[in-house]
């Protein structure tokens, strides 16, 4: 399902603006039309890929917001999609399956979750499928839903924290968690860094219906986290752990589904 439909469709008449015959650049895209925030020297700008919402997914993964690079390939899937006259569900799915948690990143998060067991416990062979034919299983989101820059660098989750920026509260503790409750559940939510991780803990912690497992310990698998193997390694028996018990209760609230459908 989308989430903002009239955005995307606004977004998608902006679209037009934009050249078509070359890579976009930050000069391309840090301009007003798809500016739609802004806070003292924090910048948000629109990005259709986090439209598309995956009710039914077993796995949740929650960065803290999108970088550059991800709202690059998307608005560039975005503007190819509309060209080959997509709908607007399309477009937001097309560049979700692109753009979400894309490049490198992606590489080395599907290489931890795989070490710490998550193949396994659903049945299939490697995390990677969950970004190709079994795209069914994920949800791809971030805490802050549209990409955020400090002078024109990727927000982090720090400098400002996010309980210090009103902004940026909006977003992680209203329409993240508004985001979350549309999940039919179980599902295991695994957030990227501890930032991110603070955010899902306090909402997990304050919303008690949620059937939603939260991940401790994941490092941020971007290549600017020079310490992702270190903190890895430190916490892969631990994660590991976590994984096998949310595939436990997953398997007891299924089968205590099927009793009370017997009933």
């Amino acid at each position: 399902m989308i989430e903002n439909r009239s955005g995307l469709a606004s977004f998608a008449e902006k679209l037009n603006t934009l050249p078509v015959s070359k890579t976009l650049s930050k000069t391309d895209l840090f301009t007003s039309p798809f500016r739609i925030h802004q806070e003292n020297a924090l910048e948000m700008y629109y990005s259709p890929h986090n439209e598309y919402i995956n009710q039914d997914a077993s796995v949740v993964i929650s960065g803290i917001t999108p970088g550059f690079s991800q709202m690059k390939t998307a608005y560039e899937t975005a503007a190819e999609s509309l060209r080959k006259g997509r709908s607007l569900e399309q477009i937001a799915l097309d560049t979700k399956k692109a753009a979400g948690l894309s490049g490198t990143m992606r590489d080395n998060l599907i290489a931890m979750l795989d070490q710490c067991g998550l193949p396994q416990v659903l049945g299939i062979q490697s995390t990677a499928q969950l970004f190709g034919d079994l795209r069914h299983m994920l949800h791809t989101t971030s805490v802050i839903k549209y990409p955020v820059f400090i002078q024109q660098k990727n927000y982090t989750g720090h400098r400002p924290a996010i309980p210090r920026s009103s902004m940026l509260s909006t977003y992680a503790y209203k329409h993240f968690p508004a985001e979350l409750e549309k999940l039919s559940g179980p599902a295991l939510l695994i957030p990227l860094g501890k930032a991110a991780e603070t955010v899902c803990e306090t909402l997990i912690r304050e919303n008690g219906k949620w059937r939603l497992t939260c991940l401790h310990g994941f490092p941020h698998p971007s290549g600017a986290n020079g310490h992702r193997m270190k903190q890895f390694k430190k916490n892969k028996g631990e994660l590991e752990k976590q994984i096998r018990s949310f595939a436990f209760h997953q398997i007891r609230f299924c089968y205590r589904k099927e009793e009370i459908k017997g009933i």
